[in-house]
């Protein structure tokens, strides 16, 4: 924790690699009308009371709104888990307006989380009226089973993620088509990796080559990020080294699972070698990797917000040898060129993506490598410094930046010339050439060193 707030880990990359080969998501945003609805139905005395409100919400609301709360209750992550009951009969209440359009990805959706509830019988009726609807449209009913899986994996559960595989094993084997198969069989093995048991979907990898296929990146990824989190870590290099074996590159995404699960298990000088092996083969850092290896240095998170190290070398010194090893790692990466323009209007530092960790050791790298920059006369001076922070729509608490509330504490004690954008209060903006002149000639930031 730094300052009370807590980092919020890396979602999964296997569910989001999953998600990726999806034809739809709905990423829909809880409206303010959305929020009005629910807090007057948490209100409700009478359960009548509460079916009349949603009545005359769906009645009255455009389709987005409407669409928008109904995604926000299904979602495993919803802020409203006791009125996910509210999901089912707003369904059919909105399949009876004029602007309804079928979904898979809600119906997946809210099949699952009838499962979740134990509404078998009603989730039964609503998966047979699917496959009715869709009828002999194979790709259609693998595109359903896949979202369906997604879901149950979402919600943990074990017996919608093993039915799912019987439906989807039903399917594969009544089709001819290669598509169908391929799909189906990446689809079963996320969600045995998702529920934990990457052992099951090794296995399956195996019966695809027995049926003439040939796994793809995404089934060796998903079984290597299986592999980690359970914590069996020769078995998830065993299969980085048969995915190369077999003529697949291993890149970034590849590497920060790795990273991602070592780090889970407190493997840091197994981070470190990564680390090496990556910059020894070329494979670039991401945001995402910075935010995997700096999740692990407990130091740095439980520093206090208002009393960080605002140098380079005066964080390294405040680490142990292994943390201070994977920043000076870290440090030898380009990522500070591909989070940052320069240009003779605009010098710009965009925070975007980057935990709280991340960004305060981005800052430091920002700071330090631009009073050398402009020492060394390397790039013209900027007419306006930007810093793009964000204001807290994608924080734990809407409206609440950490990353903000950090820079902000480290621009007061550095007396740095940036301040609040008035325009846009997720941004910190400053003149070029009194920026430049502050880090060039401040006595304080001399004092400070900063060297990387």
């Amino acid at each position: 924790m730094i300052g009370g707030h807590a980092l919020q880990l890396s979602a999964p990359p296997t569910s989001a690699g999953f998600r990726h080969h999806l034809p739809f998501v709905c990423n829909c945003k809880l409206t303010k009308q959305g929020e009005r609805f629910l807090s007057s139905v948490v209100t409700a005395e009478e359960p009548s009371a509460a079916v009349g409100l949603l009545r005359k919400f769906v009645a009255s609301s455009p389709k987005h709104v409407a669409i928008s709360t109904l995604s926000h209750l299904l979602s495993p992550s919803t802020s409203h888990p006791r009125l996910s009951s509210l999901a089912f009969p707003m369904y059919a209440v909105m399949k009876k307006e004029s602007w309804f359009s079928w979904n898979a990805k809600i119906v997946a959706d809210l099949i699952a989380l009838l499962y979740k509830d134990e509404r078998f019988n009603e989730a039964d009726e609503l998966f047979a009226e699917t496959v009715a609807k869709l009828g002999y449209k194979e790709r259609d009913l693998c595109v359903f089973y896949r979202n369906l899986m997604d879901s149950h994996g979402k919600h943990k559960s074990e017996r919608g993620v093993l039915d799912c595989c019987t439906q989807l094993r039903q399917l594969i084997s009544q089709s001819s088509s290669v598509y169908v198969k391929q799909r189906g069989y990446e689809s079963m093995v996320a969600g045995f990796c998702e529920m934990g048991f990457p052992d099951k979907a090794e296995d399956l990898i195996e019966e695809m080559r027995e049926q003439g296929l040939k796994p793809s990146g995404f089934e060796f990824k998903t079984l290597i990020y299986g592999y980690g989190q359970k914590g069996f870590l020769q078995d998830m290099k065993r299969i980085v080294d048969r995915m190369e074996k077999e003529g697949f590159e291993v890149d970034t995404v590849c590497c920060n699972m790795v990273l991602s699960s070592f780090g889970a298990h407190n493997e840091l000088v197994e981070m470190l070698s990564w680390l090496n092996k990556m910059r020894n083969s070329g494979i670039g850092l991401s945001i995402r990797t910075y935010n995997s290896v700096l999740n692990c240095c407990s130091t740095i998170l439980q520093q206090d917000m208002k009393n960080v190290p605002l140098s380079v070398d005066e964080l390294v010194g405040n680490l142990t040898m292994d943390e201070g090893n994977l920043v000076r790692e870290l440090l030898k990466s380009s990522i500070l060129d591909e989070v940052m323009e320069w240009n003779s209007k605009e010098l710009k530092l965009d925070l975007h993506g980057m935990h709280l960790s991340s960004a305060y050791l981005v800052l430091l790298q920002w700071f330090s490598e631009l009073k050398v920059r402009f020492a060394d006369g390397n790039g013209s001076t900027p007419a306006e410094i930007l810093v793009v922070c964000g204001c807290g729509k994608h924080s734990s608490t809407r409206g609440e930046s950490p990353v903000k509330d950090l820079a902000k504490e480290m621009i007061l004690r550095t007396k740095c010339p940036l301040r609040i954008d008035r325009k846009n209060i997720g941004c910190f903006i400053g003149k070029g050439k009194k920026f430049k002149d502050w880090l060039c000639h401040t006595e304080y930031l001399h004092n400070c060193g900063g060297k990387i």
